[in-house]
């Protein structure tokens, strides 16, 4: 498994390098370049004499090289987030690498390796945002997400989809992110966030997701419900599709019918029972042609924010998921990673972890 990435990982130390892969061809002693492409690709192997040369010509100690618990080179990000420059970006990117690259080594061990196929949207940035809302809308019937679609959104992304999603301690300004490696998709949530921003992210790094391939993100967005590059806008307007789905807001009336003067309550309302946003609903009403733009833009920011509360709701969702503390339980009581270690991992004592485990409804490891 080891050999798998260090091919990755000395492509993405020599980029860093601002090496070409014949300056790296000369430092290890390789005839030509066609050796080290080899090695980057994967097609041939890195010798131990290789690998201590890498160490001292790169300027990088071996667990670089050579720890599964860290991403370097293989998963592709892209952010959602506001006012967070590249380099706390960048640092925290590391950090949630961590977690991922340790599920990506310990799910087959225990027996949880990632779905063989992928699924995914048959829509490029071509196409109208009509079709991206007619493609939330299936997805809910498809998958049978109910009256309230965003109760039941993590459990079809993980159980159906195959998808790790993780609600995480992201500092102020991320709102979370989706990534890619080649045998995994993983959605990062800032469980701090409102839970009607939560359930939008969610919605929203679905949709980049299941259209990587066809149109794969940029590495950071500004996280907003309306605007952006047409692959953000998609991205909306399926978000608020999978979360308001056309049938379900045909219960709720004519908007058109409502007073100006009660169209605030009835949003906030309304949101409430969908989990959303009463601004996303907006929006995603204006859409439709339910509500005309001109009376959207006439009801104040604040009376919408927080969907008209004062304050914002304090309880949180517990951090990681149920799946990725089965896999890290599992892995400590077979042996392949200490309980201090995943401790570590988790930036928890072990005591911590196991009353993580427990809020989570895991069976703890026989050792803890």
């Amino acid at each position: 498994m080891v050999q798998n990435f260090i091919g990755a990982r000395i492509k993405a130390l020599r980029e860093e390098r601002r090496l070409s892969q014949d300056d790296l061809a000369r430092l290890f002693g390789f005839k030509d370049r066609q050796t080290v492409s080899a090695i980057e690709t994967g097609e041939r192997r890195v010798t131990a004499e290789e690998l201590v040369i890498a160490v001292e010509k790169l300027g990088a100690n071996l667990d670089y090289f050579t720890d599964p618990f860290l991403l370097v080179g293989e998963g592709r990000f892209s952010w959602r987030q506001t006012d967070v420059g590249p380099q706390r970006l960048n640092a925290y990117e590391r950090n949630a690498g961590r977690w991922i690259a340790a599920f990506r080594a310990i799910a087959p061990q225990v027996g949880r390796s990632a779905p063989l196929l992928r699924r995914s949207l048959g829509i490029t940035r071509h196409q109208r945002f009509e079709d991206a809302m007619e493609a939330g809308d299936r997805f809910v019937a498809e998958f049978g997400l109910g009256d309230v679609p965003a109760v039941r959104l993590v459990e079809v992304m993980e159980r159906e989809l195959g998808i790790l999603v993780l609600m995480v301690d992201a500092f102020q300004g991320i709102s979370g992110a989706a990534c890619r490696l080649p045998e995994l998709d993983i959605v990062l949530i800032n469980r701090h966030e409102i839970v009607g921003r939560r359930h939008f992210d969610l919605a929203h790094e679905l949709f980049h997701i299941l259209t990587w391939d066809a149109m794969p993100p940029e590495h950071s967005e500004e996280a907003r419900e309306t605007g952006g590059s047409r692959v953000e806008q998609l991205a909306n307007n399926f978000a608020s599709a999978v979360l308001m789905p056309t049938p379900v807001l045909d219960r709720f009336g004519d908007w058109s019918e409502i007073a100006t003067g009660e169209l605030a309550g009835r949003l906030n309302a309304v949101a409430d029972e969908l989990q959303v946003t009463a601004s996303a609903l907006k929006w995603r009403l204006v859409a439709l042609d339910r509500l005309k733009p001109a009376m959207a833009r006439a009801i104040p920011d604040v009376a919408l924010r927080n969907n008209g509360r004062d304050g914002v709701q304090a309880v949180l969702p517990p951090p990681f998921s149920k799946p990725f503390m089965e896999v890290i339980a599992l892995a400590v009581d077979e042996g392949h990673v200490s309980a201090r270690r995943a401790g570590a991992l988790l930036d928890l004592t072990v005591d911590d972890l196991a009353d993580l485990f427990a809020t989570h409804g895991v069976q703890s490891p026989v050792d803890l």
